[in-house]
């Protein structure tokens, strides 16, 4: 599955605005927050199966992506129910109206027993958590959880991630530690290397040297210079890509870098100024693809796949295996900058908020906690992501690969709710295979130097704060994206970075970055 980090920069907000009123505090089921006394909790074990004694049944609202099959047919569900006698009734909803529909259950009080795959943002999970639809999930985490709980002990920004400033959790989030699946690698074209005799480029400056190269000596020997030296996804996700070269994170889910513990909202300083004239600089020179702002995920699939790129960004190789050109690329490490910042961008560990929630209409929480827990080992996320041994799958030295046989009949994405993405679970080296073949972890040991040590996603607001973030950010982000984009195509003049700063301070960036540097001390204190 791809990643589209320029959503890191830009559009996916922290928080988003709802326009439905929750519904009031006194719902059913609030006072169920720990389980442990409730009489649903007899018969639950604690470890192994079945998980109840007796079946019960579960209805599940759900997302289903185009690729999806029915979740009924899945093995993953049709196996798991036999283990722990948890039947579950998934009531599926299109990707497209999801969002939708979703907010339509929770406007009308018609709660599902649990919300799977669900994509709850931070300001939907307080809002309907605050207002007793949700239940709070830390006391069940700690009784009935022990794989998820691991993964928080083991990986604190998990935690920080999904608690709410009054200490509580109300959803789950699906859980990357396998590095390969939380970085785009960088994909540069070894045949032309050899071809024009040149080495990996090592800093900015090789880079563009390499660039030119690719651009003026005719690598594919065809004898036109029809060759694309550096393409990248639509829009700015280019800044992302190249920002840890000129010393930018992305903590906090922003534009953020965190210096002593002080947070840096780095867009109006700068270190972004040079990032911004270094990329309008290959753009100026025809060095970085001059579709970059108009071409549509396909169009640069293709390029991927037609061995005329020499280099460009893409967490697997799944589309140079499409067209059988990966052998001509190589992962390369980030390329050092002007003052020797190599950082390789990153997604946090915990992703996709929101996967998965319990309601309050729930009769068997602590059974649910078991189930859902289930997936967030290796165990269960094989089962998850593989489907069954034999049909679909095989054990090398103990790693899951789906048999030739069963990749043949491309049924891959229809057995499994991990494709289309945002499935509650665990995706370890255990289980990536399909994501994470020898080529890409060799290009993953390449940026594996050069990871933060901790990558902190998006922290929980309360919902005035919440709403005070999505104001500002609303203004700010549309504005950096449009004179970004103009600084790198060449439509504003640098001379104009004066300007640009003073507007971002008239649209409170500061009050933005105190916003923020509030929720990181809060996640310090919550250590």
């Amino acid at each position: 599955m791809k990643r589209n980090w320029g959503t890191v920069v830009l559009s996916t907000l922290v928080v988003s605005g709802l326009t439905l009123t929750a519904c009031s505090s006194d719902a059913p089921g609030k006072e169920k927050a720990g389980g442990s006394n409730t009489d649903a909790a007899k018969g639950v074990s604690a470890a192994g199966f079945p998980i109840v004694k007796e079946p019960i049944k579960l209805k599940m609202f759900t997302r289903v992506a185009p690729t999806n099959g029915p979740f009924k047919d899945m093995p993953v569900f049709q196996d798991y129910e036999k283990m722990s006698n948890v039947q579950v009734e998934f009531i599926e909803a299109p990707t497209d109206g999801f969002n939708e529909k979703k907010n339509l259950l929770f406007a009308s009080n018609e709660l599902p027993d649990a919300l799977y795959r669900s994509g709850l943002t931070p300001l939907e999970a307080i809002r309907y958590g605050s207002g007793g639809q949700l239940i709070p999930l830390e006391k069940l985490i700690d009784s009935y959880a022990p794989n998820l709980k691991k993964l928080m002990d083991t990986y604190p920004e998990i935690r920080s991630a999904i608690t709410t400033p009054e200490g509580h959790i109300y959803a789950i989030p699906g859980i990357v530690t396998v590095n390969s699946a939380r970085t785009d690698k960088r994909w540069m074209n070894q045949v032309w290397l050899k071809k024009l005799n040149l080495k990996e480029p090592e800093t900015t400056d090789e880079l563009y040297e390499v660039l030119k190269a690719f651009r003026d000596k005719d690598p594919n020997g065809n004898g036109k210079q029809d060759e694309i030296p550096m393409t990248a996804r639509n829009g700015l996700s280019i800044v992302p890509i190249m920002a840890g070269s000129f010393g930018l994170d992305f903590q906090l889910g922003y534009n953020i870098n965190l210096e002593n513990d002080k947070v840096n909202i780095w867009m109006g300083n700068d270190r972004n100024k040079e990032l911004l004239m270094y990329l309008n600089k290959l753009y100026s020179e025809k060095l970085l693809d001059q579709e970059l702002f108009t071409q549509k995920e396909a169009q640069y699939l293709a390029k991927q796949g037609s061995a005329n790129t020499g280099f460009f960004f893409d967490q697997t190789n799944n589309p140079m295996l499409d067209t059988k050109v990966a052998d001509q690329y190589i992962g390369i490490a980030p390329v050092k900058g002007p003052h020797g910042d190599r950082l390789q961008l990153a997604a946090p560990v915990p992703r996709d908020f929101g996967a998965f929630a319990i309601t309050s209409v729930n009769k068997y929480p602590e059974a649910t906690m078991r189930w859902i827990d289930y997936f967030y080992g290796d165990e269960g996320s094989t089962l998850l992501r593989f489907g069954r041994k034999g049909d679909n799958y095989e054990l090398k030295d103990g790693i899951p690969y789906y048999t030739d046989a069963f990749l043949a009949t491309g049924n891959q994405s229809k057995i499994t709710p991990y494709a289309g993405g945002g499935a509650p679970h665990l995706i370890s080296e255990k289980v990536a295979s399909y994501i994470n073949p020898p080529q890409v972890q060799e290009a993953q040991k390449k940026l594996d130097p050069y990871m933060p040590k901790i990558r902190y996603a998006a922290p929980m607001f309360d919902e005035d704060t919440a709403q005070k973030i999505n104001v500002l950010r609303n203004d700010i982000d549309k504005y950096y994206e449009e004179q970004s984009t103009k600084f790198i195509a060449g439509a504003l003049s640098f001379d104009k970075w004066g300007e640009f700063q003073a507007t971002l301070k008239k649209m409170k960036i500061d009050e933005l970055q105190k916003l923020y540097q509030d929720a990181y001390d809060n996640l310090k204190k919550q250590k």
